[in-house]
């Protein structure tokens, strides 16, 4: 096969790096370390970084007081490396998650304002409010200083831009990855191992601040259901569906009122995202850079009819409804793409008990993002050394395998592995890995220019909620994945990698850790994912 004919194969490899690899007093301080680091990167032929940027230090003076320096120090590094770099607008919290080795709260001005008004925040049933991520129900509301969220990140992302300005002109930085949750993620934090969850519990419900609560109230009375009122039968953090009324099979989640529930609480979440991306899209207009966002892969409970973890988290995702569809075509009048996780897991890996199926997850949400023409990407949960992960990563990256005569239907446009260590970079986990980037760019060469990233474009008109739910049903078979990659990584185990349980409790999650990934930061959840999220914790 000709290299000509092969390139459309090639499938771009990034490495997240550290969460605290700016320090929580804003200053880079590792450049020799990250230099040694990135060396060995480049010898392994990886195309490009990828890193948190938190609004908690770079914003954490003061309204408009923004410190960019240690980030241009640490870009500057990254550039004469001749990396590429994904750059993450994290307006998260990093901490509290498994895996996280830093706190870095968002700014405390920001936190200052909860005081007087809590519900500023996320909050459960039990009026727990959760300090990760300012609730969507203040996207609109100028409550900071005189500026709403939206505005806030909005600005954020206009002072990167015009800081960033020398570096995303030289082609630098090629993604902008924005956060839209805790863990950087597209979700509700619906299990929070800080608020007691843990794996592999169905989560909670997490619309209890008031603005929430008014914004339900008025949906509901439009519908002619003012009575209407949040369900009080979905159990708690730690349940199994079947210990409740709502998820058990059959349950209340299918009545009228539990539909229009499960409805508003996942359409709010993708008018959420749709806001934020349309003010990116403009901050980014012309650059050529690629709009990207996280979504958590939480494969618990997805063998069964309620899909109970992921609904809690906002993805309303049942055996005849997609709940990633409509996401995805919102996400395609931006020119965005999107960044899934839990990669390398394999169903066997998982616990019966948790019904987890993360290779069917993972099957159905790259299939949803093909189907409505996105660039798709993805991450490991988890951090793997071993051959039997990357095996599993290289079948989802091309799963019909090589196409000799050009690109393949399908493929990924990228993944990045989470995350940057020294352990990644010695030894037989330095082989391993080395082995499977080179099996992820088809066995060719390292090449800088394969798939370049064109100019942003203005975000498509503006489509109602009632256009993007079209996607949703019917609910399509996921295309086809071959069980095993055509291209394999052969040879050792890595060490402290290797067919283990799911050290995270199975939380698919990324761990935040150096494994963690996720998600772009922490690692919520992966379990999310979140890695950038954040990530679940161990059973």
């Amino acid at each position: 096969m000709e290299a000509s004919a092969q390139q459309g194969n090639y499938v771009q490899v990034y490495v997240m790096l550290p969460l605290d690899i700016v320090s929580v007093n804003n200053r880079f301080e590792k450049g020799d370390e990250l230099r040694g680091q990135l060396k060995r990167l480049v010898e392994a032929g990886v195309d490009g970084v990828m890193v948190d940027v938190w609004w908690g230090l770079v914003e954490g003076k003061g309204p408009r007081v923004y410190d960019w320096s240690a980030y241009k120090q640490l870009f500057e590094l990254v550039h004469e490396a001749g990396l590429k770099l994904q750059a993450i607008m994290s307006f998260h919290q990093c901490g509290g998650n498994v895996g996280d080795v830093v706190n870095i709260p968002i700014p405390q001005w920001v936190r200052n304002v909860g005081v007087s008004d809590p519900d500023i925040f996320y909050t459960d049933q039990h009026g727990t409010r959760n300090i990760e991520y300012l609730t969507l129900g203040v996207d609109d509301q100028p409550l900071f200083h005189g500026r709403s969220a939206v505005q806030m990140y909005a600005d954020y992302m206009a002072s990167f831009r015009d800081n960033m300005k020398e570096f995303l002109d030289a082609g630098l930085i090629v993604d902008i990855e924005v956060g839209l949750g805790p863990a950087g993620e597209l979700r509700y934090p619906s299990y929070p191992q800080s608020h007691g969850w843990s794996f592999p519990g169905i989560g909670e419900f997490i619309c209890y601040d008031k603005y929430l609560q008014a914004d339900f109230k008025a949906a509901a009375a439009m519908v002619g259901h003012p009575e209407w009122e949040f369900p009080r039968d979905a159990g708690t953090y730690n349940d199994t569906p079947q210990r409740t009324r709502f998820f058990v099979d059959n349950g209340t989640y299918l009545t009228e009122q539990g539909r229009f529930f499960l409805a508003w609480y996942s359409n709010n979440l993708i008018k959420h995202g749709d806001k934020i991306l349309d003010e990116a899209n403009k901050v980014f207009l012309g650059h050529t850079v690629q709009l990207a966002i996280k979504i958590s892969g939480i494969h618990w409970w997805y063998k069964v009819p309620s899909h109970a973890a992921e609904v809690t988290a906002g993805y309303y995702n049942l055996h005849d409804r997609d709940g990633y569809r409509p996401i995805a075509r919102m996400l395609k009048r931006h020119h965005a793409s999107l960044n899934f996780t839990c990669a390398e897991m394999r169903d066997s890996e998982q616990s019966s008990q948790a019904m987890s199926a993360p290779e069917e997850l993972v099957q159905q949400v790259l299939s949803a993002g093909w189907r409505e023409g996105l660039n798709m990407a993805c991450e490991n949960a988890l951090p793997r050394y071993d051959p039997t992960a990357y095996n599993t990563i290289l079948r989802n990256a091309r799963p019909h395998g090589i196409n000799k005569s050009g690109p393949p239907e399908h493929k990924l446009f990228g993944f990045t592995y989470l995350r940057l260590s020294n352990q990644l970079v010695e030894g037989q986990n330095y082989v391993n890995f080395k082995t499977f980037v080179d099996r992820m760019h088809a066995n060719l060469p390292h090449d800088p220019c394969v798939d370049p990233v064109a100019p942003l474009q203005r975000s498509g008109p503006e489509l109602t909620i009632e256009m993007i739910l079209q996607a949703a049903q019917p609910k399509l078979e996921p295309f086809p994945f071959e069980e095993h990659t055509d291209l394999p990584v052969q040879g050792l185990g890595g060490i402290g990698g290797g067919e283990v349980e799911d050290p995270t409790g199975g939380m698919g999650g990324e761990v935040q850790q150096d494994p963690t990934g996720g998600m772009g930061g922490e690692v919520q959840q992966d379990p999310t994912g979140g890695m950038g999220g954040e990530l679940p914790p161990t059973v």
